[in-house]
């Protein structure tokens, strides 16, 4: 039977820690990393949801639940929970993600690498699409999830991540490389976006509707083949708008309709999410357990 899991009371259990909101690092997007890392000692829990309805196929919905921390100012460690729902299929819990992310460069340059290495312990089920590579498509989305669980996905996934800041706008540009411990090809992807707030000048008292709270852009995606059989063809590629909203006290609401540009990709698939920053997450924690009498 399918194991169900409640994603959301264990976001409203960590929310619950004390904590100062700060606004999310990560910026609009959903599948392009920028350069941004977490801040030393704090903790960012994120929810990253995508649904869509392949032509052959029922309608499902894919969650991941983040938990990304700043363990140091050159390296943010993040863990993912999948989980995913199918018309007449139910729900399923389809394994984890462990992430790491490092900047070997600590001062700002005008490309800003980031090097990104990922474990992957999920099965063929996963909708989350966090990442697209080789020749992921909307045949894949189609197949009966009773079926696709059956296959293992454990992987390592290496990002290069270069990303710029100029004149408001941030530039991220991610290459992607995949490969299952046990059998399979190398596979590769890409993710680019760009993206801006509507004002860069922020008020001095807080608000919820001024315009540096908005941020617009629009990302990329898409399929590189193998090692083999490299290139664009067969491959599924990805248009997406995305809009981002943070209110006063650093909760950030995302959006982003994505449209496939091939006849490999899913027509549409619609992106929506939610974070919410704890500043100095760790802090909070040692004086939690230090008691009512311990010194800040």
């Amino acid at each position: 039977m399918p194991r169900r899991t409640d994603f959301h009371a264990l976001v409203l259990i960590l929310l619950s820690l004390p904590g100062t909101a700060a606004w999310a690092g990560e910026g609009p997007f959903f599948i392009t990393y920028t350069h941004q890392m977490e801040e030393p000692g704090n903790l960012e829990l994120a929810t990253k949801n995508a649904t869509g309805r392949p032509a052959e196929g029922s309608r499902w919905l894919g969650s991941a639940l983040e938990l990304e921390y700043g363990a140091r100012g050159w390296w943010t460690t993040e863990i993912y929970l999948d989980g995913e729902a199918t018309g007449g299929s139910g729900v399923l819990f389809n394994g984890y993600r462990w992430e790491n992310r490092f900047r070997p460069l600590a001062r700002e340059h005008w490309i800003n690498p980031v090097l990104y290495i990922e474990f992957e312990n999920i099965n063929g089920a996963d909708r989350t699409l966090l990442e697209v590579v080789n020749h992921d498509g909307e045949e894949d989305l189609a197949t009966a999830p009773g079926e696709a669980r059956a296959e293992k996905q454990r992987e390592l996934e290496a990002k290069l991540i270069l990303g710029s800041h100029w004149r408001g706008w941030t530039i991220a540009e991610n290459f992607i490389a995949e490969k299952n411990l046990r059998h399979e090809p190398y596979e590769f992807g890409y993710a680019m976006g760009i993206s801006r707030p509507l004002a860069l000048e922020a008020r001095p008292d807080r608000c919820n509707l001024c315009a540096e709270n908005f941020q617009v852009g629009v990302e990329m995606y898409g399929g590189l083949g193998t090692h083999d059989e490299f290139g664009l063809r067969g491959t599924s590629h990805y248009v997406a708008p995305v809009v981002a909203w943070t209110l006063a006290n650093g909760t950030m609401f995302r959006v982003s309709p994505g449209f496939g540009v091939t006849s490999a990709s899913a027509g549409f698939v619609m992106r929506f999410g939610v974070s919410y920053e704890v500043a100095q997450f760790s802090r909070a924690v040692r004086n939690l357990f230090r008691g009512p009498g311990a010194s800040q």
